[in-house]
Formats: C-alpha cells, structure tokens, sequence
C-alpha cells in the first residue's frame, strides 16, 4: 500500500476508536478525521468538503423537521389508537403492535415513532399485568426493520442515495430498496411476533421498582422556629452534603420551593422533602434545627403542580460520565431525580455521585413545562409522562400527512427528487404554522448532520488511497471458496458488524467504497450490492447502543445487554441471509 494508504488507515482506525470508546462526540471524531486527511494532503478541498454539498444531509435535516411535525401534532395517533385495546395474547398483541408501526416508519423517523408509542405500550403492558419487556424491545426493532422500505425510511437510506450519486449513479427511487428492504421487514416481523415470547425473558416494569425505591427514600423535615437553621441559606445550613440524602423541595404555605436552591433561606416551620437512601437517614434526625415531620409517599408532590417524568440518557447527552451533582442536574434543570435504574435494576446509592451512563432511565420530579424545555434537546433520548399519556391527535395532523403523502407520491412518479420534495415539505409545515421557525430549527439534530457530510470524505479516502480495494481483498479471502455470494457475504457481514460499533450513517459511508470494490472485483452488480449494504447498515439488533432507539427502550423495559442479543442474533442472521440470498431478485 502507498504511504496515503497507510495514513488513511491510522486516521480511519482512531477514528474508529474514538466513535467505540465515545471519548468525544461522534461528529467531531468524524469531522476531525476529515480534516486531518485534508491536512495531510490525501483529500483535496473538493473531496473533503464534498459531503456538504451532498443533497442526503439536507434531505435528513428537512425529515428531522417533518418528524417533529409529527410528534407535536399527534398525526400517529389514529393508526395506533386501537392497536392493542383489549388483546391477552401476546402473540396476536406483538402482531397488531408491529405490523402498524412497521408501516408508518416506512415513512416516518423511527426516532418519534418510539418515542410517542413506548410510553403506551408500557402503560399498557403494567394495566394488562405484563411486562414491558414483551413489547418494547420488539417495537424498537420493528421500527428499524420498516425503516428499510423506503428510501425516506431512515437517514441511513437516504445516505445510501448520495453515496450512488457521488459515484455517479442515479438516486435511490422512492420504493426502489422495497423489494428487498420489504422482504427483510416481512420476515423480521414474523420472527419477532412468534419468538419473542420465547426468547425475551419478563422484566420488572423500572416504574415499579423506581417508584418503589422513591416511596422508601422520601423524607419530610421541619425547620425549628427559632432554631440554627431559622433564616439561613441551604448551603450554609449544610443541606447539600448530607451522606446519602438530598434536599428535593422546600414547602413554605402554599409555596412551593422545587428544587431548592443552594443561596434559599429557610424560614421556621418550612417543611424540607429529602430525597435519598433511607438508611442514612439518620443524617436527617440528628441534624441541628430540624425535626421530623408526617412522612408521606412521593405521590403527594403532584399536589404542588410538579409530576413524574421518565427520562432516558442517549449517547449524545452532556450528561454521560457525569454525575447529578457534577452537572448540577437541579439547578440546570429545574428537576430532581429520584431514582435511577439501570440494566434491568435501581440503582442503590447515593445518587448525586453516580456516573451516568448510556441508556440510564431517570425518575425525574419536575414541573409540567419540563418535557416542552427539553424534547427537542441531546440532553434526553425520550422524555414521558410517567402516567403514559399519549399526545392527542389535533387538526393540523392531517396538515402533516398531507406534506408527507405529497413527498412519497411526488418523487415515486417522478414529479421531483427527494431533496426538494423534503425540503419545500418542511417550509411547507412551517409557513402553515405547524411547526414555529424556532421549533423547526431545534428539531434538526446539527451533530447527525454534520457527522454525515464529514463522513463522506473519509469514505472517499478509502477509494481514492486504494484502501478499499484492498479491504475489499481480505473481506472476501475467508469466503473464497463460494465466489462472488461470499464476497457480497463478506461485505454484508462488515457492515452489520460496523453498525454494532458506530453510527449507521457512518459505517454505510465506511462500508460503501468497499462494497463497490467488492461488486467491480467479482463481478457484482454495483447498484444492487449498494441496495443491500444500505439495508444491512440498518440491521442494528445486537445491543441497546447501537442504534437510539434500541438506548430508548433499555431502560423501560428493565432489559439487561444479554436480551439484545438473544432476541436480536438470530434476527440479525436472519435479515444477512435475506439480503445475501435476495440479491439475485435485485
């Protein structure tokens, strides 16, 4: 290999390991690798640069939008209105779950698909006595399966588009991955609806447990009239290093003071609500100035105006590795956590210095407008009522579907391309005054966007160093013998491979240089193995980080890593072999 070759090689693999180990944020690790092979001289201005210039970021920017739409109208409402109602079979419940949610995300973001569905099926699950577990992790998967029949389906396809025209092919068609995206949703839904109640073993509800634990570590003190914290700040009075509890709120009368603040003065007979582990908290009775007061359940919060909000950490939150007091998760919220459960269990401890992780639910007290504050941010995966509420369905959803339908028929006959048609739909939404010019803007995730159009360069480094070629040789060495099937194999399996340990957009921009080295060494059809790669890179079942909304449901569901792969190995078989042995179809 050349010197470029190798170079190429050292920035792809660090930034591989940047994205696997997320010491930095994956738009920066891909933007980073970029520039420095621009730097370095491998890519030139043009080739670098020329993701920005790509119409599949802009496409996925305006779906963002029209996903937002979705959300805040509840135009997915009447198709899963009566999805489940009174059904006892788990089966014929998985049936009438997956099949209606694999459809709409054939055309609709996955991401508000879960986000608006899960909170139900949860409730639904907990009124019915069974577990989320059941039902959750299968709609997850679902949702990525349907995403793969249509090229709006998911951003990953619409990359895939723009990679086939950056080597100068013609863009994706609106149904034109259907027939084997199609087949790969058909029989991934089969699947799920008849193992999953073999295979995915009955979680505790997190709801249970969390609320629970909070009932056993809410504690309620007075401040003595007159006594040494009378008239003195919470800090002061050393009400924020208490071991193992932690001061929620401060009730004064009628006022409410939530979450308490470090320079609030306490006043004789305010009744201070502590949060924290109830055998420590003994800390409470023998502090000077305070004196025990009725305990009451976690419940009687609601009575101040303030609810529970279940949140889920996602991997581009500000709050991973950090704990709640290093963030200063009340102040910066206007919250307080009560509970954490992870992997399948609360966490038992003090929570202010428990690190954060990938895919931790939090029980979170806060006021009503908490969920609008935060939706549209990177801090929180999903955001739900506690109580399951599901958004109502209002008039301007049908101003929504009509945007949509007018995308998906105006590019399927071939009115306009799919940039354009995203685009002016998402104007569209915003000049009806669906969607406020600040609500649109927020919506679109810049770190997804960006990590795509940077994508595109080191994707081009592979193919112009001669590395791809060159991987596309030892892709296809092990699978020698069965000729140009096991190197379309070999490929595919790189690709499901690489989307368990990064971004699916960034390793279909990895994978795609390959693929098409591969297709012009054996033979292979390029446009139909890039059809197949794009589908593959999409086929993430194995753990609850490589794809968001696998991280969205790992809390609820109260699911440990294991159940990923049990449920999703042989899923994740499943769909290679249906691509693999499908190819001739294309």
């Amino acid at each position: 290999m050349s010197f470029d070759a190798w170079l190429t090689l050292a920035v792809v693999v660090t930034v591989l390991a940047l994205l696997v180990t997320e010491r930095v944020a994956p738009a920066l690790a891909v933007l980073g690798g970029n520039v420095a092979l621009l730097a370095f001289g491998v890519l030139t201005p043009e080739q670098s640069l020329a993701g920005f210039s790509n119409p599949a970021p802009f496409a996925v920017a305006a779906l963002y939008v029209v996903a937002r739409a979705v959300d805040k109208t509840g135009a997915i409402q009447p198709l899963l209105a009566s999805t489940l109602g009174g059904v006892r079979s788990t089966r014929l419940a998985l049936a009438r779950l997956l099949l209606p949610v694999a459809g709409a995300s054939a055309f609709l973001n996955n991401t508000p698909i879960v986000a608006t569905v899960a909170p139900q099926v949860a409730a639904w699950a907990q009124r019915t006595r069974q577990s989320p577990s059941l039902y959750l992790m299968p709609l997850s998967f679902a949702t990525i399966l349907g995403g793969v029949i249509t090229v709006i389906g998911t951003s990953t396809n619409l990359v895939g588009s723009g990679l086939m025209e950056q080597q100068g092919m013609a863009p994706m068609g609106m149904f034109e991955i259907s027939l084997i995206g199609g087949g790969v949703a058909i029989v991934g839904v089969l699947y799920l609806v008849l193992f999953t109640p073999n295979l995915v073993p009955p979680r505790v509800a997190p709801r249970d447990t969390l609320e629970s634990a909070a009932r056993e570590f809410v504690v309620e003190m007075e401040v003595v009239q007159g006594g040494a914290l009378d008239g003195v700040e919470v800090e002061a009075g050393g009400l924020r290093s208490l071991e193992g509890v932690f001061l929620a709120e401060v009730r004064r009368g009628e006022e409410v003071i939530a979450p308490a603040r470090p320079d609030t003065v306490l006043r004789g007979r305010d009744v201070l609500v502590f949060v924290g582990r109830a055998d420590h908290a003994l800390d409470l009775t023998n502090k000077a100035g305070l004196r025990s007061a009725e305990h009451k359940h976690a419940e009687a919060f609601h009575a101040a105006g303030h609810t529970y909000f279940d949140v889920v950490i996602g991997p581009s939150s500000p709050l991973v590795g950090s704990t709640l007091r290093d963030a200063e998760f009340r102040s910066r919220y206007q919250a307080a956590v009560l509970g954490i459960h992870r992997s399948g269990a609360p966490i038992r401890a003090k929570l202010g210095a428990v690190p954060l992780h990938v895919g931790d639910m939090l029980l979170v007290l806060a006021d009503e407008g908490f969920h609008e504050r935060w939706r549209d941010r990177s801090d929180f995966l999903l955001i739900a009522h506690r109580g399951g509420m599901a958004p109502t369905s209002t008039v301007q959803a049908w101003i929504v579907a009509a945007v949509l339908a007018a995308v998906v028929v105006g590019n399927a006959l071939g009115i306009f391309p799919i940039l354009q048609g995203t685009l002016v739909g998402a104007l569209a939404l915003v000049g009806t005054r669906v969607l406020t010019a600040g609500e649109a803007r927020r919506s679109v995730d810049l770190d997804v966007i960006i990590l795509i159009a940077a994508s595109f360069g080191l994707g081009t480094a592979l193919e112009v160093t001669g590395l791809a070629a060159s991987a596309s040789e030892a892709i296809a060495a092990p699978f020698e013998g069965m000729g140009p099937t096991g190197a379309l194999l070999g490929v595919t399996l790189a690709a499901v491979f690489l989307t368990e340990l990064i971004t699916n957009n960034a390793a279909l921009v990895l994978v795609f240089p390959i693929a098409m080295a591969t297709a012009a060494t054996h033979g292979l059809d390029p446009r139909s193995v890039a059809l197949v790669i794009t589908v593959a890179a999409s086929a993430s079942f194995l753990t609850p980080i490589g794809y968001q909304t696998n991280t969205m449901v790992y809390g609820p569901g109260g699911y440990r890593f294991g159940d990923y792969i049990r449920l999703g190995l042989p899923l994740t078989l499943l769909v290679v072999a249906v691509l693999v042995l499908g190819y001739p179809l294309l």
